[in-house]
């Protein structure tokens, strides 16, 4: 197991994410942050400067072609993922590519084509599932002694104020409450419940067609349910509460990010810290870290067949809402 080899990391597209992904870097041994790369040259020179960069880069292909990148963390918005993870790929850069990994089905399957014929680590970066409170969460429930999940309630609400100019309400950018943030309560079901066998969603629009918020429903067998939600017209809760047959445990707000679980069980109630001391990127870029220096191309957590589900499931709630990208 090579330890020590010290992971060279290039980040293509320099927004508010890639401050916090860079700030984490700083956290993770033998790891370097050593290329960004904006369209822009002055903004490449001075995040470089402020995160400690070697090499600062005005476009991307020339980052991606540096030979002394060993990875590369995309951070452009979801409608260019596809575009620069294939560009990264062909250069045989390992790719963390921000989530959700792309647009639609089609997308996902041509990235992890072009990762398998190039014998490339690719991986989505839905950084919650290495949060050590969700990677608790979800070794309380294998552990049986809840029982099994007879509901799940997961929201992620919050108000920004309305511009038709950030990504965040850009249609043609895959802006929208569904991809940006209901990814997470469609996650939380997906990797504690599996995949349902019926989705029910509405959704609530702006005028220029960028979804507002969604209401879905996750059908089980037995009877069993996952109430989400995403809207960007409310501060709501931000939390996950998982009701068993023998206790609850909920993942306080906001709950896919570093948060706190209160466990309730045999009558008692416990709310376990974390000691939490960074953003919390470090953790997925250790697990990537580690697969690289073991010259893996799949992650066994974030894997291709959970980036696929994940993605199939945002397809079908699209379907079901009426909402298209093109």
């Amino acid at each position: 197991m090579k330890t020590s080899k010290t992971i060279r990391w290039g980040i293509i597209g320099l927004g508010k994410i890639a401050n916090k992904f860079a700030q984490d870097i700083q956290n993770v041994e033998n790891c370097q942050l050593y290329a960004v790369a904006s369209r822009h040259q002055e903004k490449a020179n001075s995040f470089a400067k402020q995160y400690n960069a070697i090499k600062a880069y005005g476009d991307y292909d020339s980052l991606a072609a540096d030979p002394n990148i060993d990875a590369i963390y995309i951070a452009t918005p979801h409608s260019s993922h596809k575009e620069y993870t294939l560009l990264c790929l062909n250069h045989k850069k390992a790719v963390l590519c921000e989530k959700p990994l792309a647009m639609n089905i089609q997308e996902v399957e041509d990235m992890i084509t072009v990762a398998k014929t190039n014998n490339v680590l690719l991986m989505e970066a839905l950084w919650t599932y290495f949060l050590p409170h969700y990677q608790f969460v979800l070794n309380e429930l294998k552990s049986g002694k809840f029982g099994a999940i007879t509901k799940l309630e997961a929201d992620f609400g919050f108000l920004p104020k309305f511009d038709s100019t950030s990504r965040v309400f850009d249609k043609s950018l895959g802006g929208g409450s569904l991809l940006d943030i209901g990814i997470y309560p469609i996650f939380a079901a997906l990797s504690t419940l599996g995949k349902p066998i019926d989705v029910d969603a509405k959704a609530v629009f702006f005028d220029n067609g960028a979804d507002a918020s969604c209401d879905i429903i996750f059908n089980y067998y037995n009877g069993v349910k996952a109430f989400l939600k995403s809207t960007l017209l409310e501060q709501t809760p931000t939390e996950a509460i998982f009701y068993c047959e023998k206790g609850i445990i909920k993942i306080n707000s906001r709950f896919h990010a570093p948060s706190t679980v209160t466990v309730t069980f045999d009558g008692k109630e416990a709310t376990h810290d974390f000691g939490y001391n960074t953003i919390g990127y470090n953790f997925e870029i250790q697990h990537f870290n580690d697969l690289l220096r073991n010259g893996k191309t799949e992650s066994p957590i974030m894997s291709y067949d959970f980036s696929r589900n994940l993605m199939l499931i945002l397809d079908d709630v699209r379907h079901l809402i009426g909402l298209k990208y093109e």
